[in-house]
């Protein structure tokens, strides 16, 4: 099967396919975060080699939008460099700063920018996060069973860590952990937890339905689900449950009748009124309360950043993240959260640096979205990193969910060039 689809396929689509389906191998050597974070990095050395060899890609139709993204992500460096300046850190810490700001915030317009530039096989992402659901699946059952009989879930520690990463968690293998709040396991996968792999199901789960064969379609639907439940993410259960609806209305705002059914249904719900509004407070507050210390942490992380960003630092940031005090469990300060993450960071110059190339390609992608297919799953894509921001880094997992950037940036190019020429029909 993997042969049929990589017939004609070039080096970097290979990379791409092998980037995928290994990842459960990476896992178990601890390699997964040194995969990710390098693989983007090779796959442009790879293309701009072809390049040089057969001439630059034709395709120039959405070089604003790839310029916003590499601007946007080049600022994000210039501002951590000024922060490095400002508060007199050393010249090695600005060296470590920038090998992360390399595998972190560059890999968002990289991963974009191939995806726009490089030719990409159709359904060579989709059948390779079904087959990364299939091996979700077999994780779980095997992992389960690790727990039914009493062993621990964590097994060690890689001794890639040496490498250099964001903390231990990135290089560690485990089977599950223990949410200390129930007693009972929470999974995590392939990722450093589990809130993380809840975003992960989503994007695995909208690119599994451009799956055309309809078992490959249901195995990689069933593991991106299976994911999201294990991983105990509410972030992740709310999303996973209303990415779909949302991006309907959202691609169809130009169909009356939709729009016409759907203010209908906002009248019936409506007509129960107080009661509908305190079932969904109640199950809200129910949401929040299965994890009530980390709700506490979070709000309070929240807190704390933006009070020394707005003191300390509100242009520029302070170039570095700290660790908190005690009672927020000596976690870094902004991290549950992209943008107020940013703001301490990099100030308002990072937040401006991500928000605008994320709320034009949103804006463009929800224009396409009203007559293509193809940029109603991109927008679905985008709206999910947009709305997980406000609950994970986007920096520290762009590692993870690069295949979801790249499938943007195809799409970016196949909308462009709908737009340049309306009367050609073209499919990713």
């Amino acid at each position: 099967m993997p042969a049929k689809i990589l017939d004609n396929t070039s080096a970097e689509e290979r990379l791409i396919w092998y980037g995928l389906v290994l990842t459960y191998p990476a896992y178990v050597l601890g390699a997964t975060y040194i995969v990710g974070s390098l693989l983007g990095w090779l796959i442009v050395a790879v293309f701009v080699l072809r390049c040089f060899v057969e001439g630059k890609p034709k395709s120039q139709a959405v070089s604003s939008l790839l310029c916003l993204w590499i601007v946007g992500m080049l600022v994000m460096e210039l501002a951590l460099i000024y922060g490095h300046l400002n508060f007199n850190l050393s010249g090695g810490q600005l060296i470590k700063s920038t090998i992360g700001w390399a595998k972190g915030w560059a890999l968002l317009a990289l991963f974009i920018v191939l995806g726009a530039l490089m030719p990409l096989k159709t359904n060579l992402i989709p059948r390779a996060c079904c087959i990364l659901g299939l091996h979700s699946l077999l994780f779980f059952v095997v992992s389960l069973l690790v727990f039914l009989v009493g062993l621990s879930g964590e097994v060690y520690v890689s001794p890639l860590k040496v490498v250099g990463g964001p903390g231990p968690a990135f290089f560690e293998f485990k089977f599950f952990g223990i949410n200390p709040e129930t007693g009972w396991p929470r999974w995590q996968y392939f990722a450093p937890w589990s809130p993380a792999i809840g975003l992960q199901s989503c994007l695995l789960m909208i690119l599994c339905l451009k799956e055309k064969n309809t078992g490959w379609k249901v195995v990689g639907i069933s593991g991106a689900l299976i994911m999201c439940l294990s991983s105990q993410s509410r972030a992740g259960w709310v999303i996973f449950v209303f990415i779909l609806p949302l991006t309907l209305v959202l691609s169809n705002l130009h169909n009356v009748k939709l729009l016409f059914a759907s203010a209908i249904g906002f009248a019936v719900v409506a007509l129960p009124g107080l009661v509908l509004i305190e079932w969904v407070l109640d199950l809200y507050q129910q949401i929040k309360e299965s994890r009530p210390d980390s709700t506490r942490v979070r709000k309070a992380l929240a807190t704390l950043a933006l009070q020394r960003w707005e003191h300390e630092a509100p242009v520029w940031g302070h170039g570095i993240v700290e660790n908190g005090p005690k009672y927020v469990e000596r976690m870094p300060i902004g991290t549950h959260h992209s943008w107020y993450g940013l703001l301490f960071v990099k100030g308002a110059v990072g937040a401006v640096a991500l928000a605008l190339p994320l709320l034009i390609t949103t804006l463009f992608l929800l224009l396409q979205a009203q007559q293509s297919k193809n940029a109603q799953t991109a927008l679905a894509l985008i709206l999910i990193l947009f709305i997980y921001s406000f609950f994970e880094n986007l920096e520290i997992l762009s590692y993870l969910y690069w295949p979801a950037l790249l499938w943007i940036g195809a799409s970016l190019k196949v909308e462009a060039e709908h737009c340049v020429k309306p009367n050609r029909q073209v499919n990713l």
